[in-house]
């Protein structure tokens, strides 16, 4: 009987994990939420569109360029589901919709390859159009070929902020400035473990080089105070405090916001994967060996939907699960290169361990928001009503405070309000982040067409 292999994913990971099983003489079924291959960060642009490769993704040309061969190179060897958003998971089967068509498709094995988004702190005024997530202007750019605004501000911190503000740049946008809420000082003691991956520092040597020649403004410690703007006209400036102390105020039409990325988790949870807060990330993660087995049977977690270490971490997470699954499933893998690429991601994960102290999350941000700061932009909660649920309800556990909130509740269940809202919670109750636990996934994942029809193969799926 051939055994039915899923990977959900057509990123890094994905794409390297459906190498791998063709290589081992299986046709796996690869969903994809995304219209092309590619994942976030090396978005394919739509057909039609003539921009170079360099221009859409600056230092990361290369290697996008690759991914993108290797999967065209599997086109005709793979079962390709593009467009389609897996939105729930039961045991051996995973239920999908496409446009408003649904179906249920059997697995014997399943690989998770959700990727990350961007992990978000509130500010004031952040609720505004205009402002955008570092994640969402990429994607304005890589996939509708526009800037986010006329003149546009990067602020939070990470790499992903220097490379978005690249290749804006290099599209010819206006960047007004990047505020970065690091010093300098951070990447001086990250730098031990950075050079663990030399090529990776210098590529973001080169992102910074880009920023100087086209005489971007960089502002390293300062603290966001405001997005000042009107419901009427949207963002029209940033206003920080720099580390000397001195405010500062840069007129924009648009900002985007991010502090590195958090783990895209909620399939895991789905499919029934444990979960472990990881203090160094202080965050909550599914549990996996680091072949990427789940603590379910037949379940896989690779790239940075398991854990954020990046794109080349990512492909090499995803080969080593497919050589995992191919190993419990009987058909003969290389255990040496499985090996070797258990000894690259020990490289990438004290790399990003380097990352982590040289652009760590500010954490004290949330406990400083005022009261008025919106928390949670699709339910409009503040942090002031969720220090209320805190203080007069008891609710220091963040499925309590949603219940007594709706802080969560959402088109973006959570998404980009999570973790921020537990740090307020944390912070008003005085108690550990780990101790205000993590909102439980349910499904669907992401909203659904309120008219479904089944797939007219849907029978034949299950």
């Amino acid at each position: 009987m051939a055994t039915s292999v899923i990977v959900i994913g057509a990123g890094p990971a994905g794409v390297r994990a459906a190498q791998a099983f063709v290589e081992a003489g299986l046709r796996p079924i690869v969903i994809d939420e995304g219209r092309r291959d590619g994942g976030q960060i090396y978005r394919r642009q739509p057909e039609g569109f003539t921009r170079t490769y360099e221009t859409l993704y600056g230092t990361e040309a290369g290697r996008a360029r690759a991914l993108h061969a290797a999967f065209d190179a599997l086109r005709p060897k793979i079962d390709y589901v593009p467009d389609t958003l897996v939105w729930n998971i039961e045991p051996n089967a995973v239920h999908v919709v496409s446009g408003t068509r649904h179906r249920k498709i059997a697995f014997d094995a399943l690989v998770i390859c959700s990727g990350a988004t961007d992990r978000t702190m509130p500010v004031a005024g952040w609720h505004h159009a205009g402002a955008y997530s570092l994640g969402g202007a990429q994607v304005a750019l890589k996939s509708q070929g526009c800037a986010i605004g006329s003149r546009v501000v990067m602020m939070g911190t990470g790499p992903l902020l220097y490379l978005v503000a690249a290749q804006y740049v290099k599209a010819g946008a206006t960047v007004a400035a990047v505020l970065d809420t690091s010093t300098m000082a951070h990447r001086l003691r990250a730098l031990p473990q950075l050079l663990a991956i030399p090529s990776a520092l210098k590529k973001g040597i080169a992102l910074m080089r880009v920023l100087k020649d086209a005489r971007v403004p960089v502002h390293r410690g300062i603290t966001p105070v405001e997005i000042r703007g009107t419901s009427e006209h949207g963002v029209q400036g940033v206003r920080v405090r720099q580390a000397d102390g001195a405010m500062l105020e840069v007129d924009c039409d648009a900002v985007a916001l991010g502090y590195h990325l958090r783990s895209e988790t909620q399939l895991a949870d789905l499919a029934g994967c444990g979960f472990r807060f990881d203090q160094a990330l202080q965050q909550w993660l599914p549990i996996a060996d680091e072949d990427g087995r789940s603590d379910v049977k037949g379940v896989y977690l690779a790239g940075d939907g398991a854990r954020v270490r990046g794109a080349d971490a990512a492909e090499h997470a995803g080969r080593l699960a497919a050589l995992a699954v191919l190993k419990d499933i009987g058909i003969e893998s290389n255990e040496d290169a499985a090996g070797a690429l258990r000894l690259q991601l020990h490289r990438f994960t004290r790399f990003a361990s380097g990352l982590r102290t040289a652009f760590p999350w500010p954490a004290r941000f949330a406990a400083a928001l005022p009261d008025e700061a919106i928390v949670c932009r699709c339910e409009a909660i503040t942090a002031g009503d969720l220090r209320r649920v805190v203080g007069e309800m008891g609710a220091k556990e963040a499925n309590r405070a949603k219940a007594f909130s709706r802080v969560g509740m959402g088109r973006c269940q959570g998404r980009f309000c999570a973790h921020a809202g537990a740090e307020v919670i944390a912070a008003a109750a005085c108690v550990p982040l780990e101790s205000v636990g993590r909102l439980r996934g349910q499904a669907p994942v992401k909203p659904l067409p309120m008219a479904l029809a089944p797939h007219e193969d849907m029978e034949t799926s299950e």
